[in-house]
């Protein structure tokens, strides 16, 4: 009986150990002045403004930035929100998590694990 009370125990400590670990675990903090300006993905293109405003246009779609449709954003860690604003009335949220963002790059997964990555462009 007294095997199984040690092992119940030593058990006890695992679990405990694992679970104080894990929730120690913090978000990479990515600055967010780095994401001001032009991105674009093929086709694809956001601008974020320094203000937490944006647009975001596709050229395959016959759009240009004239014509983009607005968003607001934040990033707090590693979470990037855009809430987009439809010209109808509403709006739509879509939230991000952030895997690199540097001078030049943009990447980040959305809620069903899909890639996005981007390349800051000059214009």
């Amino acid at each position: 009986m007294k095997t199984r009370q040690k092992t119940g125990l030593l058990l006890l400590i695992v679990l405990f150990s694992v679970s104080v670990f894990t929730s120690c675990i913090t978000e990479f903090e990515y600055d967010s002045s780095l994401l001001i300006g032009k991105w674009v993905s093929g086709t694809e293109y956001y601008r974020y403004n320094e203000d937490g405003t944006g647009l975001t246009w596709d050229t395959a779609d016959d759009v240009s930035e004239e014509e983009a449709q607005a968003f607001t954003w934040t990033l707090v860690y590693s979470t990037l929100t855009h809430i987009h604003i439809m010209e109808i009335g509403g709006v739509v949220p879509k939230v991000y998590t952030v895997t690199e963002l540097t001078a030049t790059s943009l990447q980040y997964e959305d809620e069903f694990g899909n890639t996005h990555s981007f390349t800051k462009s000059d214009s």
